[in-house]
């Protein structure tokens, strides 16, 4: 037996692709220190969870979030000779869209774009294309190129060039555009994702993806294609069937404290998402939570905690197909520069009884993303 497991770590690690990922600041810091956070709050009172896929005549529209707590992006490069772009690897949509030199809105101005003047590989259509989240929108049209992801060469991806993005928190992030990974279902009518035409390229030996998100550096984060370090986790990984594809959906057995069930009582479903940062639920169950951790909300709907209550406070333990996971109050409670304490929860602010599971408990937690057998698997991260 001890072989055969040897044997799989062998399998998962082959031909691995690793690419480094940098923490950065989240929006809503910078919003903060700016003083713009009040108004932006005001001005875009949306769910931070997900906007369903809608179509219009003429418009391809796809799912996007609200990004303004997202703390991970990595470099892609796109187009011959090769432009740079931080991206965001989101597990929670499918397209992928940087800027582009069509593009005057003051987003686009303060981010690299992309032209396709100067690149020798560039397709063009004329189909436009429009993504909605949360907090905005981004308007644009869809072409074609060469996307470089470390050492991946993706030929004639399709990709969306923006020519609007209507949203302070993509102004003041600190990336340009964003890369999908959840599965092609939901991504723009026609196209295929990033990770899929990887793999019909032959690109990677397993269809497969994972991610290890640091907790305390700013360097260390990775997400790794077409198989698995092992060195990243501790213990076993252990697997969850995808309840609904799409979205990496998953269902959630309980979430619990001190042995009691405060929340998904029965069970519920919840999508694993590298593009949330928080750990989103349904209002009633994310206020229940947030009354036990003594929690209360200002003005601009943000919620305050104690600082002490790190300490003091039990884990809320995810129980996921039988398997406990524990989530410390060093963890569902996030410390600011200027020593006072926010919730890591979210409620989705309306009728969707859904869990988005983060970046809070992905750092705990090191993911693989398995296509081929549609199931996550979850070990350990280690310190």
């Amino acid at each position: 037996m001890k072989w055969i497991g040897f044997l799989s770590l062998v399998a998962l690690s082959e031909c691995l692709v690793t690419i480094p990922l940098k923490k950065i600041k989240s929006m809503r810091e910078t919003l903060r220190e700016k003083d713009l956070l009040k108004d932006y709050l005001e001005n875009h009172p949306f769910s931070q969870a997900y906007k369903f896929l809608h179509k219009e005549p003429g418009i391809t529209s796809a799912p996007m979030r609200n990004y303004l707590d997202l703390y991970y992006v990595g470099s892609i490069r796109i187009g011959t000779p090769p432009q740079e772009f931080q991206v965001i690897f989101d597990t929670g949509s499918a397209d992928l869209w940087v800027p582009s030199i069509y593009c005057s809105s003051p987003a686009c101005l303060k981010h690299n774009t992309f032209n396709p003047r100067k690149s020798s590989t560039f397709q063009k259509t004329n189909r436009p294309i429009e993504l909605h989240y949360g907090s905005g929108s981004m308007t644009g049209v869809l072409g074609y190129d060469t996307v470089q992801v470390g050492e991946l060469v993706d030929t004639s991806q399709a990709f969306g060039l923006s020519r609007t993005e209507s949203s302070k928190s993509l102004e003041y992030g600190a990336f340009d555009g964003i890369l999908g990974l959840s599965y092609p279902n939901i991504a723009l009518q026609g196209t295929l994702p990033v990770f899929d035409n990887m793999w019909k390229q032959g690109l990677i030996s397993q269809n497969l993806f994972a991610f290890y998100l640091s907790s305390n550096e700013k360097k260390g984060s990775v997400v790794m294609f077409g198989g698995v370090d092992h060195s990243y986790y501790k213990g076993d990984l252990k697997w969850v069937p995808v309840t609904k594809q799409g979205y990496w959906q998953i269902s959630v057995d309980s979430i619990s404290m001190n042995g009691k069930v405060i929340a998904c009582d029965g069970g519920c479903q919840a999508i694993v998402d590298t593009g949330t940062s928080l750990l989103i639920g349904p209002r009633y169950s994310v206020f229940n939570i947030l009354k036990i951790i003594n929690a209360w909300t200002t003005k601009t709907g943000e919620h305050i905690v104690n600082c002490n209550a790190i300490n003091t406070l039990p884990d809320i333990i995810i129980t996921i197909n039988g398997i406990r996971y524990p989530v410390p109050a060093s963890a569902y409670i996030r410390k600011s520069d200027v020593n006072i304490c926010y919730s890591n929860f979210e409620d989705t602010l309306g009728n969707i009884d859904l869990w988005i599971l983060g970046d809070v408990f992905l750092r705990l937690y090191f993911t693989v993303f398995d296509r081929a057998n549609n199931r996550v698997g979850l070990a350990p991260a280690v310190a």
